[in-house]
């Protein structure tokens, strides 16, 4: 199984520190299974301009190629304006319509303000939905005063996040059970 860390910001650290601590977890309890993290502090993306996503090249072939094959994609955001970041929202729009199809997707969120809560529910599963992603119902919701010293406290985060990885891989299996079992009724 791909399982890839999308940390969906390229400002700031707390997403970063956020979805490294999930990366790392992630290692631990699934060390068989192949694990990418990308941040996009780390990599240069054009615009999206409508072309195929084979089309791009440099940096943006390596992340929108683990993208596509990968099985599970957790993604880690801050909220920016009450909104999804720019650079996350265009690696969406890089991605061709149906990219996310038959993927589970679950998302790691981080926020100034308790006030943006419902702010993935409004902006992120929307556009994950229109891309055809089978997205986990709950997501980890973590406030800035969750960190201290760059480091990400609270045992309650730890479990939300434990928690996250269970029902993300749970419901990526049963996905995939369900796929292959449609699959055999075909005979080929």
């Amino acid at each position: 199984m791909n399982i890839l860390v999308l940390s969906g910001s390229n400002a700031g650290s707390k997403t970063r520190i956020a979805t490294t601590l999930l990366k790392e977890k992630l290692q631990r309890q699934y060390s068989g299974e192949n694990i990418d993290y990308i941040n996009l502090q780390d990599v240069s993306l054009p615009f999206s301009d409508g072309r195929n996503y084979m089309d791009y090249g440099g940096d943006a072939t390596e992340v929108l190629t683990k993208i596509m094959e990968a099985d599970v994609l957790f993604i880690g955001s801050p909220i920016f304006q009450a909104s999804m970041p720019a650079p996350l929202k265009n690696v969406f729009d890089l991605l061709p319509q149906n990219a996310l199809e038959d993927k589970t997707v679950s998302m790691l969120i981080t926020a100034g303000s308790d006030k943006h809560f419902l702010i993935p529910e409004y902006n992120y599963k929307p556009v994950l939905s229109y891309l055809k992603a089978n997205i986990v119902p709950r997501y980890v919701f973590i406030l800035d005063t969750n960190f201290q010293d760059g480091q990400l406290l609270g045992d309650d985060v730890d479990m939300r996040l434990d928690r996250l990885i269970d029902d993300t891989m749970v419901l990526s299996r049963t996905y995939q059970d369900i796929r292959a079992e449609k699959d055999a009724q075909f005979g080929f």
